[in-house]
């Protein structure tokens, strides 16, 4: 397995990722969007999730396909993100129709990065906006780090980030990650330098630091989050992505074996405050060619996801009024 020309979830043929962020909120919206519908499925293992239209993916549910999926700020009121999407969505006549009514149908998740040290003044909720320009501005590409809805994200340790990673299984197919990074727990071992992804890394893609040689690890840390933010506010919200030929049960399955990624990425993970949840989509564009590829697709979406974390968070950017810092702010010495 290697991973893609861009590394990245958009190395699967079809989809498009679009960004929009207010740098004074700190806060944005990240959409997955493709030209057609696409199967998709999701995974809940966090205990405080924050969803919309999440049921419309359990497989015995009618609807086959959709048109987005959405991550996003804004803890509640980042729901509202998928409204704006929606309304891009039906101005380019894309939908479910049930007669002449268009029906956009739009899944999505959220982070709580309402104490990120953003400006919450606002009167009128400006997540609506932030969903249809992060649509509208879909690219065949995506940015990392400090972008979108990763804008406002922290880990225990230092600021979360929007990170992205694919690989290439032998027989041909693609399988892509796509995380906004916000967890309870670390995604560093103590002295903030080493990923706890550092073994699945390639190509130095955070660093090329390696794994951290000291033993014992995995006790609790002081989260430097909850002394700056005196909250548990939490959640890590990913999408894994194939061009394989999947029903809406076997994306589940996929999104089921990606939150292994979480837990490898993360340390804890999947706590009561996380709402970590995991969307899983298929293109539908290459038939499954043995029983074994479901596994693989599976495991390759769990190593995608452990990368794309630690990516967003090497990537994530200083900006004014953070109250965490950077991993190179950190590790400026590296």
């Amino acid at each position: 397995m290697t991973p893609g020309p861009q590394n990245a979830i958009t190395d699967i043929a079809g989809l498009k990722v679009g960004h929009a962020q207010d740098d004074t909120l700190k806060s944005g919206v990240t959409v997955l969007t493709a030209d057609t519908p696409f199967t998709a499925s999701v995974a809940v293992q966090g205990g405080a999730p924050g969803t919309r239209e999440t049921d419309l993916l359990a497989p015995d549910k009618s609807v086959a396909q959709v048109d987005a999926l959405v991550l996003a700020g804004g803890s509640a009121y980042g729901l509202d993100a998928c409204s704006g999407v929606v309304a891009g969505l039906r101005a380019r006549g894309r939908g479910y129709r049930v007669g002449n009514a268009i029906i956009p149908l739009v899944p999505g998740a959220i982070i709580f990065d309402l104490l990120s040290g953003g400006d919450q003044s606002w009167t009128d909720t400006p997540y609506p906006a932030l969903g249809r320009a992060a649509y509208d501005a879909a690219t065949d590409n995506t940015p990392i780090g400090t972008v979108g809805a990763g804008t406002g994200a922290m880990t225990a340790m230092m600021k979360g980030g929007l990170g992205t990673a694919s690989l290439t299984l032998d027989n041909g197919i693609t399988v892509g990650a796509l995380v906004a990074a916000n967890p309870m727990g670390s995604v560093t071992t103590p002295g903030d330098k080493h990923f706890w992804a550092a073994p699945f890394e390639i190509d130095e893609e955070f660093g090329g630091l390696g794994a951290d040689p000291a033993s014992g690890l995995g006790q609790p840390q002081d989260s430097r989050k909850l002394t700056a933010m005196m909250e548990r506010a939490n959640t890590t919200i990913a999408i894994v992505s194939t061009d394989a030929t999947l029903d809406k049960a076997q994306c589940q399955r996929v999104a089921i074996a990606a939150h292994d990624g979480i837990a490898r990425a993360c340390v804890p993970a999947h706590s009561p405050g996380d709402g970590d949840l995991v969307f899983s989509v298929s293109t539908s564009a290459n038939p499954l060619s043995s029983p074994m590829d479901l596994s693989m697709i599976g495991h390759a979406a769990a190593l995608c996801l452990s990368r794309a974390i630690a990516r967003g968070v090497y990537a994530a950017t200083p900006a004014p009024n953070d109250l965490l810092p950077t991993w190179s702010q950190l590790n400026a010495d590296v």
